[in-house]
């Protein structure tokens, strides 16, 4: 299996963020208290994560408040981009996180209900800031194929519309890079969902980021190594295994690079 084709990738580690403090679930439900997301942070920061990613899954008005608090204390002590998301649906939801500290905005719902808001923000921030967060959930066909759904809310709402789909139509409005999240395989440390990954790299051009499932530092680095029949993930998403102390991010660069992987 070749490697030649692997650029740098990326180690992010996503605190989720509820009512000031990172939190972790399965499968998006059963959420335990991790704990300060400032020491969190840091502790990440500093132990070679690429860039770090906020999701207030709280998303109501004092949620987001003390997340956007949060984001301006980190943001002055970090070396890394930061990605804010979790109930971002209008371009001042994007300026306030941006001018809390944010480099990046992330956005799931808000999107699948009017589109144009990628464009919107796009055109207000440049591509390099916009992400958009895909909330995916394999889908029983009646014709037998196997197919992913968007989900909203948390992955609540299923909006009916096709993964692979909408992402080729977010690339087309202006959204630079795409976190890919099983839903099936949220908090389960079961592996990422390979098929997914594939399918929507096969189908974009931008940056397609791994999410939801990661359980080893054989399924990290297996996720970003390009094959002749996988064309490997642009970085990956990592919650559960770092939060509960299972690996660090050193200990995960050191794993993969010794595969093979190089990273930013």
């Amino acid at each position: 299996m070749s490697t030649s084709m692997n650029h740098e990738k990326k180690i992010i580690p996503c605190l989720d963020i509820d009512e000031g403090r990172v939190v972790k679930g399965v499968n998006f439900v059963d959420i335990k208290d991790i704990g300060d997301p400032a020491e969190l942070a840091l502790r990440y920061n500093n132990d070679g994560a690429d860039e770090l990613g906020f999701m207030d899954i709280g998303a109501t008005s004092k949620s987001r408040a003390l997340l956007l608090d949060v984001v301006g204390k980190v943001a002055a002590q970090l070396s890394i981009p930061l990605c804010v998301g979790g109930g971002i649906s209008s371009i001042d939801d994007a300026r306030n996180a941006m001018n809390a500290g944010a480099n990046k905005v992330s956005l799931c719902s808000a999107p699948l209900k009017r589109p144009q808001l990628l464009s919107e923000i796009a055109q207000n921030f440049g591509s390099s800031c916009l992400v958009l967060s895909i909330d995916s959930k394999r889908i029983e066909s009646g014709d037998g194929n196997l197919k992913w759904h968007a989900f909203s809310h948390g992955g609540k709402i299923d909006s009916g519309l096709d993964v692979i789909e909408w992402a080729v139509q977010a690339e087309e409005l202006g959204v630079g890079e795409i976190i890919l999240n099983s839903i099936d395989g949220d908090g389960t440390m079961a592996g990422y969902d390979l098929e997914l990954i594939c399918r929507v790299k096969n189908a974009v051009k931008i940056s397609v980021i791994a999410s939801g499932g990661a359980g080893s530092l054989d399924q990290i680095a297996d996720v970003l190594i390009s094959t002749d029949d996988f064309p490997g993930a642009d970085g990956a998403l990592v919650a559960s295994l770092l939060h509960f102390g299972k690996t660090t991010v050193r200990e995960i660069k050191e794993f993969a690079m010794a595969k093979g992987v190089s990273f930013k």
